[in-house]
């Protein structure tokens, strides 16, 4: 990669890359295959959370329990995915570095606040905050020498529980909108929350408790839906063949207290809605 920059593309699972080839959409002169490094394929434990390397087959990550342990809004979003096939090939971090707007596991890394880590032959590793790491469309803090090389999860706070929630046209699509919630409830009222939306700009929207007015508030119906309220009325997503920006921020609106209330009764230990996307 250091000799070709440019010239060069990472071949992950290629989910997203050999399309865009098929297509002539990308015409680089050299693939790097990262499929015989074992050392990117390696899922395990990290400070009380999980370590996920970058060539994770996000099969893998969906069936782990270790994952629906440690990251249960991981597990969550990976069976929104397109089908079993995609995901059999698809990787975690190909994903990530991919960096498609509509998709889900950009959502859920900056919800969960994790770190990852890319790597260089000439400037070794660093660390980037997954809130930093994408910049745009397809577009990532990812230097054209480096590579992404593993992902780490916090583990879950205490009293915090977790949904995803997404709207596609066909199962399987990548959705229109997507809401990725982490909601922590202590002695009754809400203590922290940060929740993530996808398919609304170029990037990945970020909103936390206080920008909502969530925190120390009781969670109820009422006060969820007017944080939904509160984040569609700044979005400004795109118009397109699948739907009107109009149609995504109601569908923003909706998808935010559906999340809202899913992760607050899990923290809660309410059982009530156990099944991800049952309605509100």
């Amino acid at each position: 990669m250091q000799k070709h920059q440019e010239d060069g593309r990472v071949l992950a699972g290629g989910q997203s890359l050999i399309p865009l080839l098929a297509l002539r959409l990308a015409r680089p002169a050299l693939l790097i295959d990262l499929a015989r490094i074992a050392e990117l394929a390696r899922l395990g434990e990290w400070e009380g959370g999980i370590s996920i390397g970058a060539m994770v087959r996000q099969r893998v990550a969906e069936r782990s329990p270790l994952v629906r342990q440690r990251a249960p809004l991981l597990a969550a979003a990976l069976k929104f995915i397109a089908h079993p096939a995609i995901r059999s090939r698809g990787t975690v971090g190909g994903s990530l570095a991919h960096a498609d707007p509509a998709a889900e596991l950009p959502a859920v890394v900056v919800t969960l606040e994790a770190e990852l880590v890319v790597a260089s032959s000439e400037r070794g590793e660093r660390t980037i905050p997954a809130a930093d790491f994408f910049s745009g469309h397809y577009t990532t803090a990812l230097l054209a020498d480096e590579i992404l090389t593993e992902i780490r999860i916090p583990g879950p706070g205490p009293s915090t529980g977790f949904s995803f929630h997404e709207v596609s046209r066909r199962s399987g699509d990548f959705a229109m909108v997507g809401v990725a919630a982490a909601v922590a409830v202590e002695e009754g009222s809400i203590s922290g929350a940060r929740l993530c939306l996808t398919g609304v700009a170029d990037r990945p929207v970020l909103a936390t408790a206080p920008e909502l007015g969530l925190l120390g508030v009781a969670p109820d119906r009422g006060v969820f839906e007017a944080a939904g309220e509160a984040i569609a009325a700044r979005l400004r997503p795109p118009t397109d063949l699948h739907g009107s920006a109009e149609y995504r921020r109601q569908l923003a609106l909706v998808l935010v207290a559906r999340a809202l209330r899913s992760a607050s009764q899990r923290a809660r230990g309410d059982n009530e809605d156990r099944r991800e996307g049952a309605p509100a």
